[in-house]
């Protein structure tokens, strides 16, 4: 059929108009950016066939110089929403180097009117007779009908159904949205862009114009509106340490309410609904777990709310109810395991209120105070795919709010609880390899330090795929991945072919794959039953064996050289420290005591080699065999968790110096001198492990956060 301007298309569970610019998936609306809409039609549109990136550019960025990264974003935004790659649906093929291939067979159709209904077989006389007829006796159901219902039923308004728009669609990181009181603005934290410096801004919800309040450089982060409107409290993080702030809601000076000692990052704000306190997470010693405090607006007083066990990792985003009486929060019993819990404002015991022991982030409450919203990837089986869920505040079952769709954080709802919003994340992580061009004498590269631009891409999906490993001989790669829907341990080639699924725990979060020093098992952590423990797989796949089962946070496991031990890190002795445990099983014996997170041997075995916090700078050694610890690296390098490693002339490790161009370099344990090895081309992913080299020297392999990028959601008419 000819190409029309009203065209339609249906594929899979899928209906696409371009008249209306409509996308839905069995009668429900899929909400895409304009532009992400324009790509999908032009695919569709020439289904079966490879389209070129050019051509592709041309179609949807007629008038623009784009870069190719913003092609490949969008893609990956089509994809995620609608479900690509997940429960064996295959909609989109990439064309390494070329372009994309929409491969899902399309049904093309149009707006046509359809032709009348003629009733062929009667005169044109009985035609109308019949016409007659059949009116009046539609007239007279009708009425009758009419009535039943007026003395049945009474009537109630129609209620619109639930529709989600994009609030914002800025280059780079949209995120955080808080609702003002009357539900017309948000305010929210945008990177400008350029991924470089979160500010709070404001915008209407019918405006287009955007007010920013902060210009610090630090990142400014988890705004929230005062219930009168007045002011927006928000969260700084500075070298000197974090704090809770104040600013006017039109602009003007800032007011620093507090510090912090849990930084920034992860504090979500709460008002009390008269605006006289804050809730937040904090701590009030070093050794203990972050909780919640409530913290005066006027005067700083602080009162702590909650006290989580030793041997949790945080109770964070609280969200004190509407009518103040009761606080929400999530309990994490390790860095990807937490669930929902409730405590009174006034004081006492929190009471636990979800027990799916998988990651569940922001909440927040009805206007009546008697249901929650929150994200989670419950059902998901762990993972980055977060979606909205609802919960009785007395208990029961969630039920999933599924017009929200999925790779949601940052969740907001409005006073009236007719609006929502949130963030929606794009983020791709994959697996690179360069050749190490003088591996056996880094120190003798000169500045500037090579590009990464050589490198290729080795073990790609369009989810997660991180924490690399080579196998001892240098044939295959360990690494964890959730392109199955859930974290698990996958196995491929050097070459990044034939990629293996080793684990099926379908939930929690696993990874940190390491070889054993004969390459006949991987060792990892999982998250599969709450707690977090270390585990043993064979590298050819099977029932994996459970190593650990203290309730404390197990994590970050290694080999020792000679394959009888295996260290790891755990806060069973109160804080987190290395441990070792017999590879057969048996009794774990603590090593550090002056702190411990991620750990190596030296190739020869005689030194371990350690970091003390998960994302703190420094790496420290100590003699196997007993002995003090020696502190090994500058403490501004090596900043980034587990993206380090030893060579027998000393360590690869990858610097938080330039988040957006990490450098990698050398630490040469001859010279003590540190030597540019290359800058990479994109930002590393903190929160999972990936740097490894190859054990002939030959090759560097790491993970790479490739797409990033996110916007924010509106939903008109939730309910």
């Amino acid at each position: 059929m000819s190409k029309q301007t009203n065209e339609i298309y249906d594929f899979g569970p899928f209906h696409l108009d371009r008249q209306e610019h409509l996308l839905q998936r069995a009668g429900a609306i899929i909400s895409l950016t304009p532009k992400a809409f324009d790509l999908l039609l032009a695919l569709v549109e020439r289904h079966g066939r490879l389209v070129e990136k050019e051509e592709l550019f041309q179609v949807v960025w007629p008038d623009a110089i784009v870069e190719e990264s913003n092609l490949s974003s969008n893609i990956a935004l089509i994809r995620k929403a609608l479900g690509d790659g997940e429960n064996g649906l295959k909609l989109i093929e990439t064309v390494p180097k070329r372009g994309y291939r929409f491969v899902a067979e399309v049904r093309e159709g149009s707006h046509a009117d359809p032709a009348p209904l003629v009733m062929a077989s009667a005169p044109p006389a009985r035609r109308w007779v019949w016409s007659v007829v059949f009116l009046a006796a539609g007239v007279i159901v009708g009425v009758a009908g009419w009535a039943i219902w007026r003395i049945a039923f009474r009537p109630s308004p129609t209620l619109a159904p639930p529709r989600v728009v994009p609030f914002t669609s800025f280059p780079g990181n949209e995120m955080q949205p808080s609702f003002s009181p009357d539900g017309n603005q948000i305010a929210f934290v945008w990177d400008g862009g350029k991924e470089d410096n979160p500010d709070i801004y404001v915008k209407q919800l019918d405006n287009e114009s955007l007010l920013r309040l902060t210009t610090n450089p630090a990142a400014d982060l988890w705004p929230c509106w005062s219930p009168d409107g007045r002011y927006i409290a928000f969260t700084r993080e500075l070298k000197e340490g974090a704090g809770l702030y104040l600013i006017p809601s039109l602009g003007g000076a800032e007011r620093r309410i507090s510090q912090l000692s849990s930084g920034a990052g992860l504090n979500q704000i709460s008002w009390s609904p008269d605006g006289d306190w804050l809730a937040i997470q904090d701590k009030s010693s070093p050794e203990e777990p972050p909780g919640i405090f409530l913290v005066a607006r006027e005067t700083g007083e602080r009162r702590k709310l909650t006290s989580p066990p030793a041997v949790a990792h945080a109770d964070r985003f609280p969200a004190i109810s509407p009518d103040g009486k009761t606080v929400a929060f999530v309990r994490f019993i390790s860095s990807g395991v937490g669930d929902l819990y409730l405590a009174p404002t006034a004081g006492g015991e929190a009471r636990r209120l979800t027990f799916d022991n998988t990651s569940t982030a922001t909440a927040v409450w009805t206007p009546d105070s008697r249901e929650i919203l929150f994200l989670s990837n419950r059902m998901r089986g762990g993972g980055s795919t977060y979606s909205l869920w609802r919960v009785p505040a007395t208990g029961g079952t969630p039920v999933e709010v599924e017009a929200a769709g999925r790779n949601l954080t940052s969740l907001a709802a409005s006073r009236q609880g007719q609006r929502l919003a949130w963030t929606q994340t794009i983020n791709d992580d994959n697996i690179w390899r360069m050749e190490l061009a003088d591996a056996a004498s880094p120190k003798g590269r000169k500045e500037p330090p090579p590009s990464a631009k050589s490198a290729k891409l080795l073990i790609f999906s369009t989810r997660l795929d991180a924490s690399p490993d080579f196998s001892p001989d240098g044939k295959r790669v360990a690494f964890a991945s959730d392109r199955s829907g859930s974290p698990e341990i996958w196995v491929a080639d050097s070459t990044g072919e034939h990629p293996v699924q080793l684990t099926a725990f379908n939930r929690g979060v696993t990874g940190s794959p390491r070889w054993s020093p004969n390459g006949r098992e991987i060792v990892f952590d999982g998250r599969a039953t709450g707690s977090t423990d270390i585990y043993v797989i064979s590298a050819e796949g099977g029932q994996p064996r459970r190593l650990t089962t203290d309730p404390a946070e197990d994590a970050v496991p290694s080999w020792s050289r000679d394959g009888n031990w295996i260290y790891f890190s755990s806060k069973r002795s109160g804080s987190a420290q290395i441990w070792r445990i017999p590879a057969a099983g048996g009794q774990a014996i603590q090593v550090t005591s002056q702190g411990g997170v991620d750990s190596m041997e030296s190739p020869d075995g005689k030194f371990l080699y350690y970091t003390k916090a998960r994302y703190a700078p420094g790496i420290w050694s100590k003699p196997v065999a007993g002995g003090e610890e020696t502190f090994v690296l500058d403490h501004h390098r090596a900043g980034y968790w587990r993206y380090w490693a030893v060579v027998e002339r000393g360590i690869y490790f990858a610097t938080a110096e330039q988040p957006e161009r990490p450098l990698i370099e050398f630490f040469d344990f001859a010279t003590g001198q540190v030597t540019p090895v290359a800058v990479l081309e994109r930002g590393i992913e903190r929160a999972m492990s990936g740097l490894a080299v190859s054990p002939d020297g030959r090759w560097l392999i790491w993970s790479q956060l490739d797409q990033v990028g996110s916007d924010i959601m509106l939903m008109e008419n939730s309910r």
